[in-house]
């Protein structure tokens, strides 16, 4: 294999190594042609040389301004150095759509203790992933379940499985090469798994069924060749141990397709399918279509299968993420959107698995909801609109002299305070992950991923102006580790402006106003798009009629102007 591909990493692996946000490493390609081009790898998930990228580091100066405390004379990390595989701290909306698909499969696995044998603590089980073109599910897990589990991986080829292995590394993870349907490198192991959770490869549209049709994984019956999502399935469930669970992402299709309603029927019958989860547009690989999550479990009884429709929810950060959200999910009453159905319900004709089709009955149960909704959203919006601040041009823009927290430290204006220190309300906290530094509330949510807690003393400095302004320095600043924190070093360089109280306070208020006014924005947002959601589903399934459009009560575009035949 040619030394340069062997060697090859992904976007996430060289930003996390070098110490920036992923973003970063985007805006790099971008903005410099020089940057070495993948050198394996699809568009969605490249492949670089990460020799090819020290030494652009290095040619373009950029590791000299990186190298920092932990890194080496490129201005990377140590490459022996063990990092951890991802910062839980993060919340969804600071996940790429593959991350936060990941810890939603992830999240749907059983809590520790729930499905342990004897024996588990001392020799960890297995939870596997036979599809992993990349590290990001195996990662979920490890941040999930830590050294409670083993990882096993399979990766379609060497160069995908040395970037996995580099991204887990310092991780008990055993990842081999190979096709698993064709060449299932695990097969000695089969029936041992704790869980297994797989996003099978998009791009494959056949599989050799004829060349493995005496294959004893097709216990539920052979896969026709143009069900491939199938044949997944049934090589999940053929590496659980008694009442380990999977779960695997599949096209919508695969629930209706008549070339698979054979397999279906077998899976329902035998309770091996517990739930199929039809999730929102934002959280489908790009071009993937709509696609379902099922969760199978080998052993036990179930006379039902449990459909959950969360294609409406407002925002795709909003689909349960922990296990707990799920596990109340199960336990209540959450129709329209989740219900068990029965056997004999579901083996009626073409077994269709399929969440709406079950779902769409109970959906006229929340119209009047819908209608209420509606209602208090166009209220909010109108309030939204009133409270915008309106500011006004100068005459001149201003050139304000400025000041580093450094030299307001050295006043007494502010205190870097030890790391472990409690954060109190209208603290300066500079956070991990590249996140911007934000004003403390007092609450525990201020204590989730601090990298630096500083003092304000507030008869000097306003904690609003200063977080504001503070944010172009502290996003711009080189990060010499996985985390994204800035060292005190950092902290002291950032600048502000040096303005008087009254002035800062002044800008501090409008900073407070406009922050409140975003918080409300995006709720109001995910709201909007959950009642545009929900009343498009309802109209499309029959449970809502369209009500006349009166004048003045569209938004047309001059497209739609044209259409219409209007002026």
């Amino acid at each position: 294999m040619n030394s340069e591909v062997s060697g090859a990493v992904t976007a996430a692996w060289i930003a996390r190594r070098v110490g920036v946000g992923r973003a970063a490493v985007a805006n790099w390609r971008r903005r410099y042609p020089e940057f070495p081009q993948p050198v394996a790898g699809g568009p969605n998930s490249p492949l670089f040389s990460w020799a090819a990228v020290q030494q652009w580091l290095v040619d373009t100066g950029k590791a000299e301004q990186l190298a920092a405390e932990g890194r080496t004379s490129t201005g990377t990390q140590q490459l022996g150095d063990a990092s951890p595989p991802g910062n839980p701290d993060r919340g969804p909306t600071a996940l790429t759509p593959p991350e936060l698909l990941a810890r939603v499969v992830v999240s749907l696995l059983p809590r520790l203790g729930d499905t342990d044998r004897p024996g588990d603590e001392v020799d960890p089980p297995v939870v596997l992933d036979p599809a992993c073109r990349d590290a990001i599910v195996l990662t979920a897990v490890a941040e999930r379940f830590g050294d409670h589990v083993r990882l096993a991986g399979q990766a379609p080829d060497e160069v995908h499985a040395e970037a996995v292995r580099r991204s887990l590394s310092g991780l008990d993870a055993d990842v081999r090469v190979g096709d698993a349907l064709q060449a299932d490198r695990f097969a000695a192991s089969r029936a041992t798994a704790r869980a297994v959770v797989c996003i099978p490869p998009p791009s494959v549209r056949q599989w050799p069924a004829p060349d493995l049709a005496a294959d004893p994984r097709w216990r539920y019956g052979l896969p026709d060749p143009a069900d491939p999502e199938l044949a997944w399935v049934q090589h999940c469930l053929g590496h659980l141990r008694p009442r380990g669970m999977a779960v695997v992402m599949v096209p919508a299709v695969t629930g209706v397709r008549p070339s698979g309603r054979h397999v279906r029927d077998a899976l329902v019958r035998a309770g091996v399918l517990r739930a199929v989860i039809a999730l929102p547009e934002g959280l489908t690989p790009s071009g993937a279509g709509a696609v379902h999550l099922w969760v199978l479990q080998r052993g036990g009884v179930a006379r039902g299968v449990r459909m959950v429709d969360l294609t409406g929810v407002g925002a795709a950060a909003d689909v349960p993420q922990v296990h707990a959200a799920w596990h109340a999910l199960w336990a209540g009453d959450h129709a329209p959107v989740a219900r068990v159905v029965p056997q004999a319900e579901l083996l009626d004709g073409e077994v269709p698995l399929v969440p709406s089709r079950y779902l769409r009955a109970r959906f006229g149960e929340s119209v009047a909801d819908l209608g209420q909704f509606t209602h208090r959203v166009a209220r909010l919006h109108a309030k939204l609109g009133q409270a915008l601040p309106r500011p006004v041009a100068p005459g001149v823009p201003p050139r304000f002299p400025e000041v580093t927290l450094g030299e307001l430290e050295r006043s007494k204006a502010l205190t870097i305070l030890p790391r472990d220190a409690t954060p109190r309300a209208g603290d300066l906290l500079f956070r991990t992950m590249g996140r911007e530094p934000v004003v403390a509330r007092g609450t525990p949510e201020d204590e989730r991923g601090i990298a630096q807690v500083i003092g304000i003393d507030t008869d000097r400095l306003d904690p609003h102006f200063v977080a504001r302004f503070v944010r172009t320095d502290a996003l711009a600043a080189p990060v010499a580790n996985t985390h994204g924190a800035l060292t005190r070093d950092d902290v002291r360089r950032c600048r502000i402006p040096r303005l008087t109280l009254a002035e800062q306070r002044r800008y501090g208020d409008a900073f407070r106003l406009l922050e409140q006014l975003e918080m409300v924005a995006d709720r109001l947002a995910g709201v909007t798009r959950a009642i545009l959601d929900q009343t498009i589903y309802g109209l499309t399934t029959g449970a809502l009629m369209p009500a006349a459009v009166g004048p003045g009560e569209t938004i047309d575009t001059e497209t739609d102007k044209k259409l219409r035949g209007t002026t």
